[in-house]
């Protein structure tokens, strides 16, 4: 196989990848406004996940995530990470709150959500890789 095809093929993972850690932000920010009554508004929504959006970002570039996006460790790690960690700074830099329970509350969702998910899909791979050797077929890419 090619680099050129080689990239391709990871292409999909990546894009999927990277929609799950959108997604699950996202759901921190919506849980989290709706709960707290500040109304859940496309701007409160962008105002609130930005922070965390850009130490994703900043995770993904330091961890090469394009490289095993579904990888719990290290790349699920140095993701959920940054993305807590440059998060919360980006929001004292801007004024908006980082009361310790919120720190709290975002470690636990965020890694929940961010690791679980690759946890998962570990496990799929993992099952479908079983499955694979039990038939006798072997899948590849060609």
């Amino acid at each position: 196989m090619s680099p050129e095809q080689g990239r391709r093929s990871r292409l999909p993972g990546v894009v999927v990848s990277g929609t799950l850690d959108v997604a699950s932000i996202l759901a921190f920010v919506v849980i989290g406004r709706s709960s707290h009554d500040h109304g859940v508004t496309v701007a409160g929504v962008v105002d609130t996940s930005w922070p965390f959006l850009a130490g994703a970002a900043v995770g993904w570039a330091a961890g090469r995530a394009w490289r095993s996006p579904a990888a719990v460790a290290p790349v699920g790690v140095v993701v959920w990470i940054s993305c807590v960690g440059v998060g919360m700074a980006l929001r004292v830099l801007v004024g908006q709150g980082t009361a310790a329970a919120f720190v709290v509350v975002a470690l636990v969702f965020l890694g929940s959500a961010m690791l679980g998910w690759r946890l998962l899909a570990g496990i799929g791979a993992a099952r479908a890789r079983a499955r694979a050797g039990q038939d006798g077929v072997r899948y590849t890419d060609s």
